[in-house]
């Protein structure tokens, strides 16, 4: 069940990517969902973009 104050919507990903992930987060002891945040907050993170975190996260 997603947190209330996590925004949730729908994402389609290629079968083989999404297995990808699956085995990264196995590996990392994490959901596929917080591996995707993970992975996306990294990757910001490497672009120099920073992510401001909202009140009560």
């Amino acid at each position: 069940m997603p947190s209330p104050n996590k925004k949730s919507f729908a994402l389609r990903l290629d079968p083989a990517l999404h297995a990808a992930i699956e085995r990264l987060a196995a590996q990392e002891l994490r959901s596929v969902n917080a591996e995707i945040e993970f992975l996306l907050r990294e990757a910001l993170k490497k672009r120099g973009v920073s992510v401001k975190e909202e009140k009560g996260e």
